[in-house]
């Protein structure tokens, strides 16, 4: 039994919010009580104290859209690449990368991902993976990582008919077993979706073969009008639009999520709606890929569930909090939007995707919920209350501000130490795999 306090507690729950001098009892997998540290103290003496030093307590973050194949891209240049379009970052940057990561650059992307994400308070991932290169096996070796750092996530393979046909129905197989193998073991802590690549990537008839594959094990987990390429293929091939497409091939559902949706009309957003289908928005990769701003508040307030993710831009939650408000501001020209939809698709929509997978309630702390809580070393200068705990979020607090991470009821970072891993070990592999790579992709040494 673990009781985590002296600290203020945010519980994100609506019985009890806010606790100045709060504390969380942990027992196993789960919360069991939530309150004033004098009183958990007094009533579980027994418990391991974890001292959260006068920081902030509160529940780990929740990542709903990542891609574990960029972990070895830090600080990467390619030789003679210089994008002028989407395509062209795709093609020449990612593409490229996932056709060279063998099934050990796919561990060492895993390992990198797990840990930054560790570090930086998030407890639960959703992640969308390729690796061309060597396909089969890939997601039962990331599940192998997870499973040894102790993360919770959500994984499937990225199907895409960008390499030929054998290799597309080799990611249907991956998606497939793993999906299958996920269900048979009903755990809690892995669990899978079936992915797609950008519909201009993926034809009718691969789609047929997804669903077929797939039999109704899981939702699908899909990149859906990120550029404007999947709103011409589309049109031009199909005679409709991409949201339409996924309808017509039986992809939509409670089950389903689409990640970005930049280019989506409002017909479209009516049928994300009317199917209960999720969404997902990154903002910061967005920006970066210079594709446009998702339209987040109108799909917010069509009762769209809607997400926050950071297609592996960072894996700072917190981060891309910070910049999906201002983007939203600043593409309406309206400085007067957004908070509640920023902060509700972070603290809020997260959980209730999660929710949809994972059996124990996640992004919250009450009885019963998952033992996942972090501790941010966060002590601040003005008045912090139930009132305006958004606010420090937004405009203080940090991932890197994470001192402590909880998951599933065990410490696997505390006082900025990992507890159990070792660090030394993993930098080490994963270097020697990042020189490998980037020494294919470059043809030269490193």
């Amino acid at each position: 039994m673990l009781l985590v306090g002296n600290g203020k507690l945010i519980t994100r729950d609506s019985a009890l919010p806010y606790v100045a001098d709060g504390a969380v009892v942990l027992d196993g997998e789960a919360v069991l009580e939530v309150g004033a540290c004098p009183d958990l103290k007094a009533k579980y003496p027994q418990a391991q104290f974890v001292d959260a030093k006068g920081g902030v307590i509160m529940p780990g973050l929740i990542n709903a859209h990542t891609h574990i194949y960029s972990g070895l891209a830090r600080g990467l240049s390619i030789d003679g690449f210089h994008p002028t379009n989407f395509f062209e970052v795709l093609d020449g940057q990612w593409w490229y990368i996932d056709r060279h990561l063998t099934l050990d650059g796919t561990r060492a992307c895993a390992y990198a991902t797990v840990l930054d994400c560790i570090r930086d308070g998030v407890t639960t991932i959703f992640d969308h993976h390729a690796s061309f290169c060597q396909i089969t096996g890939s997601l039962f070796a990331i599940k192998d990582v997870c499973q040894e750092l102790g993360i919770r996530a959500n994984l499937c393979y990225e199907v895409s008919e960008r390499d030929g046909m054998d290799k597309c129905r080799e990611a249907i197989q991956e998606n497939a077993d793993f999906a299958r193998w996920c269900k048979e073991q009903d755990n809690d802590m892995i669990r899978a979706m079936f992915g797609g690549h950008a519909l201009f990537t993926i034809s009718d008839r691969t789609f047929e073969e997804m669903v077929k594959a797939n039999d109704g094990m899981t939702g699908f987990h899909i990149h859906v009008a990120e550029g404007m390429n999947d709103v011409y293929d589309s049109l031009h091939n199909y005679g409709c639009r991409p949201v339409n497409r996924l309808l017509y091939n039986g992809v939509l559902g409670e089950k389903t999520m689409l990640g970005h949706c930049i280019h989506v009309s409002p017909a479209e957003m009516d049928i994300i709606r009317d199917t209960g289908t999720m969404a997902v928005n990154n903002p910061e990769s967005n920006m970066g890929n210079a594709v446009g701003c998702a339209p987040v508040l109108q799909m917010y307030q069509r009762g769209i569930l809607i997400g926050l993710g950071t297609d592996a831009y960072t894996h700072d939650m917190l981060e891309s909090l910070k910049v999906l408000l201002p983007m939203q501001r600043h593409n309406l020209a309206q400085p007067n939007v957004g908070w509640q939809e920023a902060t509700g698709m972070l603290f809020e929509n997260n959980a209730k995707i999660a929710a949809r997978y994972f059996k124990k309630p996640l992004g919250v702390l009450k009885p019963g919920a998952a033992a996942d809580v972090i501790v941010m070393d966060y002590k601040p200068f003005t008045p912090f209350s139930a009132e305006n705990v958004d606010g420090h979020m937004l405009f203080g607090m940090m991932g890197k501000n994470c001192r402590t991470t909880i998951i599933n009821g065990k410490v696997v970072y505390q006082d900025r130490e990992f507890v159990g891993i070792d660090e030394e070990e993993i930098n080490a592999f994963c270097m020697e795999q990042s020189k490998k790579l980037w020494g294919e992709l470059n043809h030269r040494a490193y």
